[in-house]
């Protein structure tokens, strides 16, 4: 299986699938490309046996996807909700602006990681993935994800304090 012609030849049957799913076409369409994209990355590990098509192969990656999605909506919307009754339980100025200063310094330190570190603290912490899938994304393992992010956490733990000590 050419890695060019994968799209060519099951991009409308999975896009297909994918509207199935979301019944929303600019929802499927998205989700078609992260599951070719996935596909790609992960195409090493497709063996065909007997029963197992290609295309089954693709299906599952493409319903993974979905349901990827539908949980980080579900978690957002979760979270929006929370912050919403938070809100109505009616925050002062001053507590939205120190909530607000802790984000801005916290994303400052972020910054100042390298962009692996960076890229898998954020991946973890607003994606919500897992330590296997952070791992799979990069083409490590997830224990390799773990003390990255680990590492990344003592260094902006590090930063942080080195911080907190200038300000004074």
């Amino acid at each position: 299986m050419k890695k060019e012609t994968i799209y060519e030849e099951y991009g409308d049957f999975i896009f297909r699938y994918l509207v199935t799913l979301t019944k929303d076409s600019e929802a499927a369409e998205e989700l078609t490309q992260e599951t070719f994209y996935q596909a790609i990355k992960s195409i090493d590990n497709f063996h065909p046996t007997g029963k197992a098509k290609f295309s089954t192969w693709l299906c599952s990656i493409a319903k993974n996807v979905w349901l990827q999605e539908v949980n980080q909506k579900k978690k957002k919307n979760k979270l929006l909700d929370s912050l919403q009754d938070e809100n109505s339980v009616s925050n002062t100025l001053e507590e939205e602006y120190f909530r607000n200063e802790d984000k801005i310094h916290f994303f400052k330190l972020a910054h100042q990681l390298d962009e692996v570190k960076r890229e898998i603290l954020y991946l973890r912490l607003l994606g919500d993935l897992s330590f296997k899938e952070i791992g799979t994304i990069f083409g490590e393992t997830e224990n390799w994800a773990r003390v990255t992010f680990y590492r990344a956490k003592q260094q902006i733990r590090k930063g942080d304090r080195n911080d907190e000590s200038s300000r004074f």
